[in-house]
């Protein structure tokens, strides 16, 4: 029996969430599966993955074939490394101690790459609220501007009309 490593459909149309799961090659994508191992959500950014990593590791290691999508998840996560790491071990290239500590260093670098993308999209976001902020303020003055030239223009208009009717009416006073 072929064991894949795949994601099986979930949510609402439009808005895709994944399980990560251990199936039978054969079963149909969102059907039966031997084991449920995680949940990959693209929706957000960065997407959230949720990876029970030991249980993957072990599916690897007994041969289930993760699918390229799992496969790019399992190496996001670190399980892949892991395994490779575990392999060299079992053939005498270094020791257990040395693939740990490589593996540790390895997902302290991943974590700093992950919280740096995280804080720059905070910092985009941010920095897009202010502009936005500014660029209405501004119009906002403009409109005050613009009403506020309005109003002098209609006090000017109200002031030269009185002009002209108090000289109509001296005129007709005179005329009288």
């Amino acid at each position: 029996m072929a064991v894949k490593i795949r994601l099986a459909r979930r949510g609402k149309k439009g808005y895709a969430f994944y399980h990560i799961v251990v199936a039978d090659a054969r079963a149909p994508r969102d059907g039966k599966f031997i084991e449920n191992i995680g949940s990959y959500n693209p929706n957000t950014n960065p997407a959230t993955i949720t990876l029970d990593f030991d249980k993957a590791l072990e599916w690897l290691q007994k041969g289930a074939q993760p699918t390229d999508t799992c496969r790019a998840i399992l190496s996001y996560k670190g399980v892949l490394y892991k395994k490779h790491l575990l392999g060299g071990v079992a053939k005498g290239a270094f020791s257990e101690s040395d693939a740990e500590a490589k593996f540790n260093k390895w997902m302290g670098e991943k974590e700093a790459q992950i919280n740096a993308k995280t804080s720059k999209i905070a910092a985009d976001a941010s920095k897009a609220s202010k502009a936005r902020l500014e660029a209405e303020s501004k119009v906002k003055e403009e409109r005050a501007a613009a009403i506020a030239a309005k109003k002098e223009a209609a006090a000017a208009a109200a002031a030269e009309a009185a002009a002209e009717e108090a000289t109509e009416e001296a005129t007709e006073a005179v005329a009288e």
